[in-house]
């Protein structure tokens, strides 16, 4: 008679690694230095390492992995802390291109000495606005301008003197008009009216007239030169007085010049845009001493002498220098990289002007490093194309206002110098999206050679766990959070692992890790004879802090097993049941997930269309379920059709499921409800089971275990613990056992079991109670077997519908 092999249930303390308090040499968090570099990225730390120490081009980094992993945040501790031994880079401002307006000029400072020299250059025309004025009310220089019109006075006097005494010799006058002098004939010292001069020449004879007229052309020539003369003296006095007007203000802003030069005379640019600033002022006296007879009463524009202190890598930081810069750009805009140029409104004309030019998160971060989110790319397409465009030319470009208001005209806009740019970038992204952008963009592989991986879990052994208790306590001096005692770390350590689903291994989404920090914090303030609560948190705030997210977002886990306890939902958990099994799923909500029982039934009759699966032929399921019972048919094949065709129809279903299926670790548990439905062999209803199988009947691990478990548990606890009920795993999922301590206890009380098995023999064994039986050198199965019941069971199907096929004929 055939045995039953033994199966043993996995003890408690296979069931959660329990992280010893004791093994922690500090009492509290408070003593524990915190550090800057990044956790359990050993393979990723090292990517970024070469990445930000290659100069080549082309060698900015991609950093990949999961949302959570605190990626963003540690890059931009670990690159400040790198940054600050490295150089600043130099301020950057626009200044007037004197020569081509349009064209502002970008001209690079020494850290610091942008805000410097923006401040000497505002007094530097503050001054020369004080100082021409009094320079120009000066009594030599009023003096020199008084003798240069007395002496033109009487040049010019002298020249009309000589043309008006030939013309009183020829019996004309010169006389001056409103509109300037003319000659005019005279009798007695009389100028004759028009009417007088027309009765005159009417009395003299053509002779007497054309002499007359002769000898008045003459005069009008004369005088013509003369006034020629006299315009010739005003024009060499105006050049004169402008030249004057020059020498005066040169010596006046001379020295002011000569200072602020002195501090740059290494600086061939800067000497050169001082030196065209200096020759603009000359020439344009009148900005800054305005015509004494001037009527106009508006502000000179002087803005063309400002400077636009463009990015500014000093000053703001006291002066001192703090390294390279290091920017995280958390909203990617084509503006808010590249930078704007504001306009503004002028009788609805829009204008605008080098001022007015604002610098991008890229112009900051030029020198040191930019931190992008990648997916956010995908909302800003123009934001992408110009930062590709900026790296290979290795240029940052201004850019003009792109949207006016409707009716609006733009009178003139700028092009400014571009600034060389030396970036290294830091994109952040999925492994999805990484692989999107290097198959589909051409330029992506050339941009971004270096890939770091960042890794969603680490091993857990004393090291990583010290690191554990030094990232909370990080959290706790930054945030002002109550330091943990090394209970409290312990319980953190614990709950790393059940977030890496690995008694071995923990979690590196410290994102989730830093969220539960805070929470237990909070709780502990709940509590304590204080006031403000216990000033340490301990190992229950902890455990509190994860009982209440639990409670605040397990609404519908409730509400599913309410209707489980109502009858509602059938699933059973006492008593066997012919082609019905236990199967375990997970309900993912996005920030909470918990396991849930369903009930899974198989029906076996005479045909030969193999198995079906209800939720594949109504499209409910994905195609790893569907890979997972295609898998079925493989292992009946396999095992009970070697010297006999397989012939049946079978249909399997999730019970009650209207949500769909997905995965393949319900295979096993399919499979034991097909091999009850053959043999006629009834399964245990107080057991749930999970796991994948493959065609040899091999169980393989499935993800989701401890919530699996804990599913069928809380069913079972809710009715009533029996001491038999348990669950199924594969026993390649025991390292992955994480299990709430309720579970364990139950467990250590002989109340709960939880069993893994390596194949279906196993699992078909315990659920049935009956031998799963050895094949036999012939292929059969020894008798009181579940392999013979089926076997027999598909013979009998095959023969009677070979019986079947032959009636019809």
């Amino acid at each position: 008679m055939p045995k039953l092999s033994p199966l043993t249930p996995l003890p408690p303390d296979k069931l959660r690694h329990i992280c010893d308090a004791a093994q922690f040499e500090f009492e509290t968090t408070a003593v524990l230095q915190t550090h800057t570099h990044i956790i359990g990225q050993p393979r990723g730390t090292r990517a970024i390492e070469f990445g930000i120490s290659i100069r080549s081009q082309g060698y900015n980094i991609f950093v990949l992995g999961a949302t959570g992993t605190g990626r963003a945040t540690a890059i931009e501790h670990f690159l400040r802390e790198r940054a600050n031994g490295q150089p600043t880079p130099p301020d950057w401002i626009y200044v007037h291109n004197f020569a081509v307006p349009h064209q502002p000029r970008a001209i690079s400072l020494p850290a610091g000495e942008g805000a410097r020299f923006q401040a000497r250059m505002a007094k530097l025309i503050s001054d020369i606005r004080q100082d021409l004025p009094q320079a120009f009310e000066a009594e030599a220089y009023q003096n020199a301008i008084a003798a240069m019109q007395q002496e033109l006075e009487e040049a010019q006097n002298k020249l009309l003197q000589t043309v008006g005494e030939q013309a009183e010799k020829e019996g004309f006058a010169l006389v001056q008009t409103p509109s300037g002098f003319v000659i005019a004939p005279v009798t007695n010292g009389r100028q004759l009216s028009p009417q007088e001069i027309a009765q005159w020449m009417a009395q003299l004879t053509p002779d007497q007239r054309a002499a007359l007229e002769a000898t008045h052309q003459s005069l009008v020539e004369k005088l013509a030169d003369v006034m020629h003369q006299v315009r010739q003296m005003e024009m060499a006095a105006r050049r004169r007085m402008k030249q004057i007007d020059r020498e005066v203000a040169a010596a006046a802003v001379q020295h002011h010049f000569d200072d602020i030069l002195a501090s740059y005379h290494e600086d061939e640019e800067m000497r050169l845009y001082l030196t065209e600033l200096h020759q603009d002022v000359l020439s344009q006296i009148d900005d800054f001493v305005p015509p004494v007879d001037s009527e106009n009463t508006e502000e000179i524009d002087l803005r063309r002498y400002q400077v636009n202190l463009f990015v500014n890598n000093g000053a703001a930081k006291g002066g001192h220098t703090m390294g390279a810069p290091v920017i995280r750009e958390t909203n990617p805009t084509f503006h808010n990289l590249f930078g704007r140029i504001e306009y503004e409104l002028q009788a609805g004309l829009v204008t605008t002007h080098f001022t007015n030019i604002k610098c991008g998160s890229l112009h900051q971060a030029n020198g040191g490093y930019l931190i992008l989110n990648a997916s956010d790319f995908y909302r800003n397409p123009g934001a992408w194309e110009a930062l590709k465009r900026a790296l290979k030319d290795g240029k940052i470009y201004a850019q003009p206002p792109t949207m006016l208001e409707p009716g609006q005209v733009m009178a003139k806009s700028l092009d400014p110098e571009p600034i060389p740019l030396n970036v290294k970038i830091i994109l952040v992204g999925s492994l999805p999206l990484y692989y999107s952008l290097y198959q589909t963009d051409e330029d992506f592989a050339q941009l971004f050679k270096v890939r770091a991986d960042f890794d969603t879990e680490m091993p857990r052994n004393p090291e990583t766990m010290a690191e554990y208790a030094r990232f909370i306590a990080g959290r706790c001096q930054e945030e002002g959070l109550r330091h943990f005692d090394r209970t409290a770390v312990a319980k953190v350590v614990e709950h790393g692992s059940r977030l890496a689903e690995h008694q071995h291994k923990l979690s590196t989404r410290f994102g989730e890790v830093a969220d539960l920090v805070r929470e237990a914090s909070y709780w502990a303030g709940m509590h304590g004879e204080a006031a403000s609560g216990r000033t340490l948190t301990t190992a229950a705030d902890v455990q509190q802090a994860l009982d209440e997210r639990i409670y605040r977002a397990s609404r519908a886990e409730e509400y599913a097993f309410q209707e489980m306890l109502d009858g509602v939902i059938f699933i059973a958990t006492e008593g066997s049941v012919v082609g019905q099994v236990n199967g375990l799923s997970v309900i993912d909500l996005g920030d909470y997930a918990f396991g849930q029982p369903g009930r899974i039934t198989a029906r076996t009759y005479m045909g030969d269309d193999g198995i079906t699966h209800i939720e594949r032929e109504t499209e409910m399921s994905g195609p790893l379920h569907e890979k997972g019972v295609l898998t079925l048919q493989g292992y009946l094949g396999g095992t009970y059709a070697q010297e006999q065709p397989l012939s049946l129809s079978a249909s399997i279903t999730f019970e009650q499921n209207y949500a769909g299926v997905e995965g393949d670790s319900a295979a096993s548990t399919e499979l034991f409800a097909l091999l009850s439905s053959l043999s006629n062999i009834p399964l245990r209803q107080d057991i749930g089971v999970t796991g994948s199988v493959n065609q040899r009947g091999e169980i393989q691990p499935i993800g989701g275990v401890n919530e699996k478990i804990e599913g069928f548990f809380r069913l079972c606890q809710k009715r009533g613990l029996t001491g038999s009920q348990g669950v199924v795993i594969p026993a390649s999922n025991g390292d992955h056992l994480m299990l709430h301590e309720d579970v364990v206890t139950a467990v250590a009380e002989g109340k709960f079991h939880i069993w893994p098995i390596t194949t279906i023999d196993q699992g078909i064994e315990l659920l049935t109670g009956v031998p799963a039986g050895e094949r036999n050198g012939d292929g059969s199965y020894p008798a009181g077997t579940v392999h013979h019941a089926v076997q027999t069971r598909l013979r009998q199907l095959a023969e009677e519908l070979t019986k079947f096929g032959d009636s019809d004929e």
